[in-house]
């Protein structure tokens, strides 16, 4: 029986560690937290999971709040104007519903699964130095743990990583009492609002610690109204911000949020981060190898809601280049052409986000507005989350854009 360690508890991680045991891998998993504290400590991220990625979870039994989480049935854009009002607002049904949980009940209840399902846990926190004498006993180590010191371990790619700095300034709060947005109140839907210059605001339906309820994320441009966290609010003061801000740009959702309250006093968080693509293989003092997934070697800002489903993705593309490897050792050479077939899907999500990040092309404008008249359109860009593999066909090139939008 084949041995591997996995450092970090995340999306990645634990689906990697899950998926694998159920082909009778011997699994160690490490997390710097035990599941309670992983429950009481603060909110983690934003995620919105789409088809294909929550395929991968039921794939291996692992959607176990299915049933209970809202359904996200659509995508909205809406545009201000100068004048804050909308000059813009479209709604595209989802080919196939998305979901959020919270990461906090996720990666809890799959770290305890982990144990129930065979596998070992170590709850520890990892350093370099711990990692050459650890890594002695196991035929591969995987490093999913995307923060911290052993992120280090792993070479930026300049040629695939365009960015130094961040790119946006992110503030996000959980929250309960959101009213349905009027244009489809039958119908959750993440609605993506852009303030031209300033910044985004997604608002996406999920479930969390205390059930279903609603995630209010601004994206700012750094420098820009919305970068306004480096004091570090109490968790009512930044609620209370984040309203007074919708209020001023985005009066349409601050209309159906103004009762909103917290789902819990740690339901929020700010901070922001450099999208990169680094090396899959690092290097310990030893000389061993060591292979980093999802955010470690592909980290990419949240503007396309990207985070959880790349890490979806490339621990499914992990499993099946360590199940077609067999009995061969996981050397520098395997490591490296895992990374590549997992890049193969993730150059279309980093190209994406990357654009996403910049003022958009007029062939981008026209087809935002034309999604507007065409549902066609909006339907075809809506469905891009679950499949950004699409967007090089139609989205990136004008050539390609203006060839679409005439057909459409």
């Amino acid at each position: 029986m084949r041995k591997v360690l996995i450092v970090g508890a995340g999306q990645s991680g634990l689906q990697l560690a899950l998926s694998l045991l159920s082909h009778d891998y011997d699994v160690t998993v490490m997390s710097a937290r035990t599941p309670d504290e992983i429950r009481s400590g603060k909110v983690m991220s934003t995620q919105c999971m789409f088809h294909s990625a929550l395929q991968h979870e039921r794939d291996h039994k692992l959607n176990l709040w299915e049933d209970e989480t809202v359904r996200v049935e659509g995508l909205g854009v809406s545009i201000a104007g100068p004048d804050s009002q909308r000059v813009l607002d479209w709604f595209a049904p989802l080919e196939h519903y998305a979901q959020s949980v919270d990461q906090r009940v996720k990666m809890a209840a799959w770290l305890e699964l982990v144990e129930d399902r065979g596998g070992k846990v170590v709850i520890h926190g990892v350093t370099t130095s711990d990692l050459a004498p650890l890594a002695k006993l196991y035929d591969l180590v995987v490093i999913a743990a995307g923060k911290g010191e052993l992120v280090q371990l792993f070479d930026r790619i300049p040629e695939r990583s365009p960015y130094t700095q961040p790119q946006r300034a992110l503030s996000l709060a959980y929250v309960h009492g959101m009213e349905p947005r009027p244009e489809h109140p039958d119908k959750a839907a993440v609605r993506f609002n852009i303030i031209p210059g300033v910044g985004e605001l997604f608002m996406i339906p999920a479930y969390t610690l205390t059930g279903n309820c609603d995630i209010l994320f601004f994206e700012g441009v750094p420098g820009g109204p919305l970068d306004c966290w480096g004091d570090r609010p109490s968790p009512q003061q930044h609620l209370d911000r984040i309203l007074s801000l919708m209020k001023q740009y985005l009066p349409w959702e601050y209309e159906r949020s103004r009762n909103v309250v917290l789902t819990d006093e740690k339901a929020t968080l700010a901070g922001g981060y450099t999208p990169v693509v680094r090396n899959a293989v690092g290097k310990l003092a030893s000389g061993t190898a060591v292979l980093g997934m999802a955010d470690v070697v592909v980290a990419n800002d949240p503007i396309t809601g990207q985070g959880s489903n790349n890490a979806s993705h490339c621990a499914a593309s992990y499993l099946d280049s360590i199940l077609e490897r067999g009995d061969k050792p996981f050397d520098e050479e395997w490591m490296n052409a895992s990374f590549e077939k997992y890049w193969e899907y993730a150059q279309h999500v980093t190209n994406w986000t990357n654009a996403m990040l910049q003022p958009p092309p007029p062939h981008v404008l026209q087809i935002i507005g034309a999604a507007g008249e065409k549902p066609a359109v909006a339907k075809r860009f809506a469905d891009g989350f679950s499949d950004p593999t699409d967007f090089q066909h139609w989205f990136f090139d004008p050539a390609k854009a203006e060839k679409y939008l005439a057909e459409a």
